[in-house]
Protein backbone atom coordinates (compact mmCIF):
# COMPACT_ATOMS: atom_id res chain seq x y z
CA UNK A 1 0.00 0.00 0.00
CA UNK A 2 2.63 2.66 0.88
CA UNK A 3 4.25 1.67 -2.43
CA UNK A 4 1.11 2.66 -4.34
CA UNK A 5 0.52 5.88 -2.57
CA UNK A 6 4.63 7.12 -2.79
CA UNK A 7 4.40 6.01 -6.54
CA UNK A 8 1.17 7.70 -7.19
CA UNK A 9 2.70 10.98 -5.00
CA UNK A 10 5.50 11.02 -7.23
CA UNK A 11 3.49 11.05 -10.51
CA UNK A 12 1.40 13.94 -9.13
CA UNK A 13 4.22 15.73 -8.28
CA UNK A 14 6.06 14.85 -11.50
CA UNK A 15 2.65 15.95 -13.15
CA UNK A 16 2.59 19.37 -11.17
CA UNK A 17 6.54 20.50 -11.93
CA UNK A 18 5.64 19.87 -15.68
CA UNK A 19 2.80 22.18 -16.17
CA UNK A 20 3.97 24.78 -13.76
CA UNK A 21 7.01 24.74 -16.44
CA UNK A 22 5.23 26.74 -19.31
CA UNK A 23 7.10 29.07 -21.92
CA UNK A 24 6.78 32.44 -20.69
CA UNK A 25 5.24 33.12 -23.79
CA UNK A 26 1.72 31.11 -22.95
CA UNK A 27 1.16 33.18 -19.59
CA UNK A 28 1.14 36.31 -22.13
CA UNK A 29 -0.92 38.12 -24.44
CA UNK A 30 -0.19 37.81 -27.76
CA UNK A 31 -0.43 42.27 -28.13
CA UNK A 32 2.65 43.79 -25.80
CA UNK A 33 2.42 46.20 -23.52
CA UNK A 34 2.42 49.99 -23.91
CA UNK A 35 5.85 50.45 -22.21
CA UNK A 36 7.64 47.41 -23.94
CA UNK A 37 6.38 49.06 -27.47
CA UNK A 38 7.84 52.13 -26.63
CA UNK A 39 11.37 50.68 -26.02
CA UNK A 40 11.19 48.82 -29.12
CA UNK A 41 10.15 52.06 -31.02
CA UNK A 42 12.69 53.78 -29.44
CA UNK A 43 15.97 51.40 -29.96
CA UNK A 44 14.55 51.47 -33.66
CA UNK A 45 14.92 55.32 -33.96
CA UNK A 46 18.68 54.57 -32.36
CA UNK A 47 19.65 52.23 -34.49
CA UNK A 48 18.28 54.21 -37.37
CA UNK A 49 20.10 57.71 -36.47
CA UNK A 50 23.40 55.52 -36.25
CA UNK A 51 22.80 54.32 -39.37
CA UNK A 52 22.44 57.30 -41.16
CA UNK A 53 24.68 59.37 -39.11
CA UNK A 54 28.07 57.69 -39.97
CA UNK A 55 28.22 55.02 -41.99
CA UNK A 56 31.89 54.41 -42.22
CA UNK A 57 32.10 53.60 -38.37
CA UNK A 58 33.45 50.14 -37.91
CA UNK A 59 33.28 47.91 -35.13
CA UNK A 60 35.80 49.26 -32.41
CA UNK A 61 36.93 45.76 -31.35
CA UNK A 62 38.43 45.27 -35.01
CA UNK A 63 40.56 48.57 -34.64
CA UNK A 64 42.20 46.65 -31.63
CA UNK A 65 45.60 44.74 -32.27
CA UNK A 66 47.88 42.44 -30.60
CA UNK A 67 50.99 40.41 -31.00
CA UNK A 68 50.09 36.88 -31.40
CA UNK A 69 53.30 34.35 -30.28
CA UNK A 70 54.98 31.61 -32.00
CA UNK A 71 52.88 28.63 -30.40
CA UNK A 72 54.17 25.89 -32.00
CA UNK A 73 55.72 23.18 -29.64
CA UNK A 74 53.54 24.22 -26.64
CA UNK A 75 50.52 22.43 -24.92
CA UNK A 76 47.50 23.41 -26.10
CA UNK A 77 46.36 24.56 -22.80
CA UNK A 78 49.90 26.91 -22.58
CA UNK A 79 49.13 27.75 -26.05
CA UNK A 80 45.66 29.02 -25.32
CA UNK A 81 46.97 30.63 -22.06
CA UNK A 82 49.63 32.52 -24.12
CA UNK A 83 47.25 33.71 -26.93
CA UNK A 84 44.43 35.04 -24.18
CA UNK A 85 47.03 36.67 -22.25
CA UNK A 86 48.26 38.47 -25.81
CA UNK A 87 44.20 39.44 -25.98
CA UNK A 88 42.63 37.06 -28.21
CA UNK A 89 39.94 35.30 -27.07
CA UNK A 90 38.20 33.57 -30.05
CA UNK A 91 40.09 30.16 -29.78
CA UNK A 92 39.76 27.27 -32.08
CA UNK A 93 41.54 24.12 -31.84
CA UNK A 94 41.54 20.47 -34.23
CA UNK A 95 42.93 17.66 -35.11
CA UNK A 96 46.47 17.89 -37.11
CA UNK A 97 46.22 14.52 -38.24
CA UNK A 98 42.73 14.73 -39.92
CA UNK A 99 41.20 11.74 -37.63
CA UNK A 100 38.76 14.90 -36.18
CA UNK A 101 39.66 13.63 -32.54
CA UNK A 102 38.59 16.05 -29.58
CA UNK A 103 40.86 17.34 -27.51
CA UNK A 104 39.24 16.72 -24.06
CA UNK A 105 42.49 17.04 -21.85
CA UNK A 106 44.28 20.15 -23.65
CA UNK A 107 48.03 19.58 -21.45
CA UNK A 108 48.06 16.22 -23.68
CA UNK A 109 48.13 17.64 -27.21
CA UNK A 110 50.72 19.51 -28.57
CA UNK A 111 50.16 22.67 -31.13
CA UNK A 112 51.66 22.07 -34.90
CA UNK A 113 50.85 24.92 -35.87
CA UNK A 114 48.50 28.10 -35.43
CA UNK A 115 46.50 30.02 -37.84
CA UNK A 116 46.73 33.40 -38.20
CA UNK A 117 50.64 33.05 -38.02
CA UNK A 118 52.57 34.71 -35.28
CA UNK A 119 52.39 38.69 -35.82
CA UNK A 120 50.22 41.65 -35.46
CA UNK A 121 46.80 40.83 -35.49
CA UNK A 122 42.94 42.59 -34.91
CA UNK A 123 42.37 40.82 -31.25
CA UNK A 124 38.80 39.78 -33.00
CA UNK A 125 40.83 37.37 -34.96
CA UNK A 126 39.43 33.33 -34.60
CA UNK A 127 42.98 31.68 -33.79
CA UNK A 128 42.92 27.99 -34.67
CA UNK A 129 45.70 25.53 -33.69
CA UNK A 130 45.76 22.12 -34.98
CA UNK A 131 47.10 19.95 -33.12
CA UNK A 132 48.62 16.17 -32.07
CA UNK A 133 48.25 14.05 -29.32
CA UNK A 134 51.88 14.02 -27.15
CA UNK A 135 54.25 11.65 -28.48
CA UNK A 136 52.62 11.87 -32.00
CA UNK A 137 54.55 13.52 -35.14
CA UNK A 138 53.33 16.85 -36.44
Amino acid sequence: MRIRVAAATLVAVALLTLTACRPADENSSSKPDSASQDTNDQAQTDTETSDTTDADDTDPRASVTGTLPDLRGKDLQAAQDAAQAAGFFLLTSSDATGQDRMQILDRNWVVCSQTPGPGKHPTSTTVNFDSVKDGEPC
